[in-house]
């Protein structure tokens, strides 16, 4: 919400930390997701071209639209909890953007200056909920800890070309999901300025931008997350979240 001037001052302590030795190491620290109270989690179904290949289903005409509630919301390197309610919990890494400006029908060409920056989101899905009684969706996406996030906001100025990241998810060390976010359906603007015309998004909205193939759901046979499992998600550029299964 402070735009400009609250990135400056989050970057003084960072330059003056550079050179002194007032740090602590990774390990004696909890990171907590970078953004943890959202007003909204907006989240795109079926945005990239090879899961759709994958699924043998048309390429979506328009963004698919629904989201997950802010309670999902863990920090990188935080425990999912499986359900009791659900045997078939499955992966999705997500580039998430995280909005830094208000607006309403925003135009696609000024849609980046609404976005502050990028991080990893993994979109953990319920599937036997989502596909029940004609697709619950929502319930399928939005039970607790199911949105990993993190480990960093890092901001758009820093990313190269964010539609051109090699996007990953490996489970117990083995790669199920390998992409580049160039596979995007939709972009960032087309998204932001599609879900603009709904509603108000305002600083802190997290926007879900779609999974690539080699989610468990699709293996053949299918393969869901047991307790005891390790999933990390991988964005190029962004960083790494690694989340235990308990």
């Amino acid at each position: 919400e402070s735009g400009q001037s609250g990135l400056a001052a989050t970057r003084r302590p960072h330059r003056a930390l550079e050179s002194s030795q007032h740090r602590l190491p990774r390990e004696t620290v909890r990171l907590l997701a970078p953004v943890g109270d959202p007003e909204k989690v907006i989240c795109v179904g079926l945005n990239y071209r090879d899961h759709c290949l994958e699924q043998n289903v048309k390429i979506p005409k328009e963004p698919i639209i629904f989201n997950k509630f802010p309670s999902t919301i863990i920090g990188p390197f935080d425990d999912i909890v499986h359900p009791e309610e659900s045997s078939e919990v499955d992966w999705e890494v997500e580039l998430a953007a995280v909005i830094g400006k208000k607006g309403r029908h925003i135009e696609e060409s000024s849609a980046l200056d609404h976005v502050v920056g990028f991080t990893v989101a993994n979109d953990v899905s319920a599937r036997d909920w989502q596909m029940r009684n004609g697709r619950q969706w929502l319930l399928g996406k939005t039970f607790d800890t199911f949105c990993p996030l993190g480990p960093a906001l890092v901001t758009k100025e820093a990313v190269a070309d964010v539609h051109n990241l090699r996007i990953r998810c490996s489970v117990n060390g083995q790669l199920m999901q390998d992409s580049s976010t160039s596979q995007l359906i939709f972009r960032l603007p087309k998204l932001i300025a599609w879900v603009s015309r709904f509603v108000t998004l305002v600083p802190g909205d997290i926007l879900l931008t779609g999974t690539p193939p080699g989610v468990g759901a699709f293996q053949k046979p299918p393969v869901f997350l047991k307790r005891g499992d390790e999933v990390q998600c991988e964005i190029e550029e962004l960083g790494t979240i690694c989340n235990k299964v308990v």
